[in-house]
């Protein structure tokens, strides 16, 4: 389902306000009004949510040119751009000293949604597709980012978070920790005690993606009360992705 019966999808990078303001719009709606959260740069009458990094970063955008409105958004930050801000937006969650480490080139990703009326068809593959080309274009060696969980009830999240943490956790040179005091640990279970299916059942498409891809997680979860999340970050290696996944990811192999 969409906006118009025959979508014209095209995929670029904001340049103007009013791009980053349609971005930030179409955020507050998925991430204030869907999902209930909220920020100390939150424009409620407006209807933007914005933070201090914005200006940092690049923003993709997926218009559908028949609506003439933007569905769907990610937001890019290069470590140029990191050092301007003053840090990774992720820094003030997890420690992310492992990655910058490695002194390959590093993406941070994050922001992604899209309007729901664009869920379950093909927009995100649209978006992914423009990432693909950002990616090779800057020549980025490994891209990370914050994905959430709904909700801030760890427990309720038990089987999910323990299946990333025992299945999927990324190699100690890779290892980006969770922050103290609202980090806490993944593996809730025992490996034993998990239920796969059901856990993968309640892992958010986003991650699901990511994992396909060959995605790793940090170790810890980051209890977000702002935004009435419990965040995981992933980290995906593109020197190993193998071919298959990156046909699935729109990029060359």
């Amino acid at each position: 389902m969409s906006l118009t019966q025959d979508p014209k999808f095209r995929v670029a990078l904001a340049r103007t306000a009013e791009d980053l303001r349609a971005a930030q719009a179409l955020r507050y709606d998925v991430f204030v009004r869907e999902l209930g959260g909220s920020g100390g740069m939150v424009d409620h009458d407006a209807g933007l949510e914005q933070d201090r990094f914005d200006p940092f970063f690049d923003h993709l955008l997926l218009h559908d040119d028949a609506a003439r409105q933007v569905v769907g958004v990610y937001r890019m930050l290069r470590e140029a751009q990191a050092e301007a801000a003053g840090q990774f937006y992720s820094e003030d969650e997890y420690d992310v000293s492992p990655l910058r480490a490695t002194g390959r080139r590093l993406l941070e990703l994050g922001r992604s949604c899209v309007h729901h009326e664009y869920r379950g068809g093909p927009a995100m593959y649209h978006l992914w597709n423009g990432l693909a080309d950002y990616v090779a274009a800057h020549q980025i060696d490994i891209m990370f980012g914050v994905a959430s969980f709904h909700g801030t009830d760890v427990q309720a999240l038990a089987q999910p978070l323990s299946l990333l943490h025992h299945r999927h956790l990324a190699p100690e040179a890779l290892r980006v920790r969770a922050r103290p005091p609202h980090g806490v640990a993944m593996d809730i279970l025992t490996e034993d005690r998990i239920d796969r299916r059901a856990a993968m059942v309640d892992v958010p498409a986003l991650i699901k993606a990511y994992l396909r891809l060959g995605g790793v997680v940090g170790e810890g979860a980051y209890i977000d009360q702002a935004f009435n999340t419990v965040d995981v970050c992933l980290i995906m290696d593109t020197a190993a992705m193998s071919d298959r996944q990156k046909r699935i990811y729109g990029a060359k192999p």
